[in-house]
């Protein structure tokens, strides 16, 4: 019998953990195993271990891991396989396969330039955009957010486009704040590249907020997490129908 354990990264804000509820209920419908349950990296119960169990209870013989990453920083390549490595070992009877995180696709750009689209309309050419992301050392990830400015900038006909970031990576969101309110000529659209609410989210509200009250022209688009083809990504990694790696996690 299949199993799928979707693995959030947890938040302590209530509204960020009932937001990651509301959208796996959604993509649960769209999924066809007889198992699936909602587990968290750190801060919001369940965690992973009780996720697996209960998949393991239910008589999971397959358990495919869904992480709800944007991109493979840390969490995946590192903080999710230790901590499945253990309950794998007690468990060598069950396959164990785990899909990759999202990635840049053509169907997240699309759907943020949608966002964008939906929040200022119409989209004029003087605008300009920023891409808020979570940050990491990784270089990967900072690579990565190269190719989404591009993909924005390219379906949406805005040049300016920047990214920044809110931890671990420069430029922090505050200067890259600051810095496109100082040059923009026409609105400056602000995408926060997180798929929920939480902690993160409502820094950038605080901060939008603040140029607003100055008198800057920003409008801030929802997460990621809000658009359909969001998940219907996250369905078809559970269906097993793209990025799904064959291998069984050891």
């Amino acid at each position: 019998m299949k199993a799928v354990l979707y693995i959030g990264h947890g938040t302590r804000s209530k509204k960020g953990a009932a937001e990651a509820s509301l959208f796996i209920r959604s993509v649960m419908k769209k999924v066809d195993a007889p198992i699936q349950k909602l587990c968290f990296l750190e801060l919001t119960e369940p965690d992973i271990e009780a996720g697996f169990e209960y998949c393991v209870h239910e008589g999971a013989e397959e358990i495919v891991i869904v992480p709800l990453f944007l991109l493979a920083a840390g969490h995946i390549k590192e903080d999710i396989p230790e901590a499945l490595a253990p309950l794998i070992k007690k468990h060598p009877a069950i396959t164990v396969r785990m899909a990759d995180p999202f990635g840049v696709q053509d169907s997240i750009l699309d759907a943020i330039a949608e966002l964008a689209a939906d929040e200022a309309q119409p989209i004029r050419s003087n605008d300009s955009l920023l891409i808020v992301g979570r940050g990491s050392s990784d270089p990967s990830i900072l690579k990565s957010f190269d190719s989404i400015k591009r993909g924005i900038s390219r379906r949406l006909g805005i040049r300016n486009v920047q990214v920044c970031y809110l931890a671990a990576a420069a430029p922090s969101f505050k200067d890259g704040l600051d810095s496109i309110c100082n040059e923009a000529r026409g609105r400056i659209i602000v995408i926060p590249y997180l798929l929920f609410s939480g902690l993160l989210l409502s820094e950038v509200v605080r901060e939008v907020n603040k140029k607003i009250k100055a008198g800057s022209s920003v409008n801030l688009t929802d997460t990621l997490g809000k658009h359909v083809a969001i998940q219907n990504l996250v369905a078809e990694k559970a269906n097993g129908e793209v990025n799904v790696n064959a291998a069984v996690i050891h």
